[in-house]
Parts: structure tokens; C-alpha cells; sequence
């Protein structure tokens, strides 16, 4: 009966069960947005805050309040918030009536790209290492908790973001109301599909991912007879001409690039492919969903569940396997399916 009320009850985007039919917006009516840069977690970064809410907010509550943080390659503008199918997923829980943040990390997006993004990768060690993105998240918590009055707000991470943010709950449990682990990273053997072509090398500052190498990665593990369906029609093109167009410099490279720090592949290597976990599930007490899509190359379900038995201090942890779906599902045809997932999660009432 729960599912069945979330589904059912209106919203201020459009209905996510008509997600692929409904027409490009600018803005959903009824939500309002606003952007921010404010001070990183070191001297001369800047960090790009974007924020969805209702336009007719209520008081703050933590857990109606979310931290997105985005993946290894990616920016957090075209991932949570690019509207596709007229709403994005951002849009969606503004909707519902959350009060819906992302961040976009130094040397990524809209933040502070510094001096060694500017330079030859391989005159600098890697850049935005998960300590220094530590750093940053915490940051912007501590703006938003400070802005809204609060001690808590919800973390979400995709990807190597999960990451952080289940290292962020584990080492300041006090701060974290609920937990959103997308796509999660643990142990592996051999090197993440984001690291491919580096093998053996030395890492340089950053690497620069073309846009055929993105949609190559992206349809790993798609089975052929449903690649032609994965995404509706002009989502894929809107998502990447948007997602390469945050990186100007990147752009006049031919053919054109998105430039990513390598820090994310550096702490692989000396964490999960060295199997050393980043962080201790155990040390996590807030509740979390852990979810992600059956056809996931670069986490695959495998490794949730192997993380899952090790959160045994999370009360009303749930896992959630969608099918139909990659690593990218939050911009794919069964989006809808992430976006009820993580909603049901996020409103349900959860017993200690």
C-alpha cells in the first residue's frame, strides 16, 4: 500500500510514470532553484552548490534535506539534475517536496579547477584524491546545515561519490540522517572500467574521456538486443552535449574531451583493488538503501552484494537491485524505476 500511495500522489514535475512522453522544461512549475559558489575545503577553492526545493517550502527537516555527490568522471549538474523527459531527478524530489542540493568537487564541473588542470597530466601527481574531496563534502554539509538550521541532512552518492559519502557517514554518524549509496564501489579484482587505458602506467593529474569512449563504457555489459532501447530518443545526446560542455578547455580538443581528475583511480589502486576498504561499513548508523541496476559494468551487483552483510550497524538498511539498466540508470528508460526506489527509502518511516 505504501508503493502504491508514492506512485499515485501528485507532483510538482511532471508524473514519473510518463517521464519519456513528457515535453522539455526549463523549470518544472512549482520548483525553484538557486546556485552558489562558496569556500572549499581548502584555501582558494570555490565549490558549486545547485539547489532544488519547493517553491513553497516548509521548515527544514533533515530528512527532507539531501547532499548529492557525484561520480568519478561526471559532473553533478548533468548527472542529478538534467532535465530529460521534461524533469530531472533532482526536479523529481524537489517535487515531493525535499529540499535537494549537488555538489560538484574541485577540478570538476563548475568548482575551482586548479593550476594542474591547466597543465601537460603528467607534470602533476593526480589530482582531487578521496581525502581532499572529504574535505570539500564537508564543506558544503556544513553550508546547507547552517543555511537550513539543521545538525543532519540525508547523503546520496553515485558511484565513487558513494563512496565518499559512506566515508563521510562512518567517520561523522552525528551529522547523517540517511544514507543513499547508488552504484557503490568495494573490493575488486583488476582495475575499474573508468580506468581503462592506464593499466600499469603512472597516473598523471587527470585523464580526458572522448565521447565515443564514454558511450563505449556506458553500454558495457548491455545486452545487444537491448541497446537501441536504453535510452529514448535524444536523451544520450542531450546528456553528453551537455556533461562535455562544462569543460571549455576540453571542448577544443580534437576530438573534443571531458578533462577528470585521476585521484579516484589512484585511491582504486591503493584501496580497492589492494583490497583495503576505504571506509568500515560497520561504522555507519544511519539508515541506507544501497541500490543499483543488473547490467552495472563498473559496480556491479556482485560487489553490493558484498557490501550489504557488512552494514550491521545501519537499522532498515535495504538493497535494491533494478533490472533493465546500467551504471547510468538515473538518465536511461527505467529511470523511474531508481527514482521510486530511493523515494520509497527516503519517505517511509524507519524503526531503530
Amino acid at each position: 500500500m505504501r508503493r502504491r500511495a508514492l506512485l499515485a500522489a501528485p507532483l510538482l514535475a511532471p508524473p514519473l510514470l510518463s517521464l519519456a512522453a513528457a515535453p522539455a522544461v526549463a523549470q518544472p512549475a512549482g520548483v525553484a532553484m538557486d546556485e552558489v559558489m562558496i569556500p572549499g575545503g581548502d584555501p582558494g577553492i570555490q565549490l558549486y552548490l545547485r539547489n532544488k526545493r519547493p517553491e513553497q517550502a516548509a521548515a527544514a527537516r533533515p530528512d527532507r534535506t539531501i547532499l548529492c555527490v557525484h561520480s568519478a568522471t561526471y559532473p553533478a549538474s548533468t548527472t542529478f539534475d538534467l532535465a530529460v523527459g521534461g524533469v530531472s531527478w533532482m526536479d523529481y524530489m524537489a517535487g515531493r517536496g525535499f529540499d535537494v542540493w549537488c555538489l560538484d568537487l574541485r577540478n570538476y564541473g563548475r568548482s575551482t579547477r586548479e593550476a594542474a588542470m591547466g597543465q601537460p597530466p603528467e607534470a602533476n601527481p593526480p589530482l582531487t584524491r578521496g581525502e581532499v574531496a572529504q574535505k570539500d563534502i564537508a564543506a558544503a554539509a556544513a553550508h546547507i546545515r547552517q543555511q537550513r538550521g539543521l545538525q543532519k541532512l540525508v547523503h546520496l552518492g553515485w558511484s565513487w561519490g558513494s563512496s565518499l559519502q559512506a566515508r563521510f557517514a562512518a567517520d561523522n554518524p552525528a551529522l547523517v540522517e540517511r544514507l543513499v549509496l547508488y552504484a557503490p564501489q568495494w573490493l575488486r579484482e583488476g582495475p575499474s572500467p573508468a580506468a581503462a587505458g592506464t593499466a600499469g602506467e603512472t597516473l598523471g593529474a587527470y585523464r580526458s574521456v572522448t565521447r565515443a569512449q564514454a558511450r563505449a563504457r556506458w553500454m558495457n555489459g548491455v545486452p545487444e538486443a537491448q541497446r537501441a532501447r536504453l535510452f529514448p530518443a535524444g536523451w544520450y545526446e542531450h546528456w553528453a552535449d551537455s556533461t562535455f560542455a562544462t569543460d571549455p578547455e576540453g571542448m577544443r580538443q580534437v576530438p573534443s574531451a571531458l578533462r577528470a581528475p585521476n585521484g579516484v583511480l589512484q585511491d582504486s589502486r591503493e584501496f580497492w583493488q589492494a583490497g583495503r576498504p576505504y571506509y568500515d561499513p560497520a561504522a555507519i548508523t544511519a539508515p541506507t538503501l544501497v541500490v543499483l541496476a543488473e547490467w552495472d559494468r563498473d559496480t556491479p551487483p556482485s560487489m553490493a552484494m558484498a557490501l550489504f552483510p557488512l552494514l550491521t550497524n545501519s537499522p532498515g538498511k535495504r538493497l535494491v537491485l533494478l533490472g533493465g539498466g546500467t551504471h547510468g540508470i538515473m538518465l536511461e528508460r527505467q529511470r523511474g524505476a531508481l527514482f521510486q526506489a530511493v523515494q520509497v527509502f527516503l519517505e517511509e518511516a524507519i524503526g531503530g
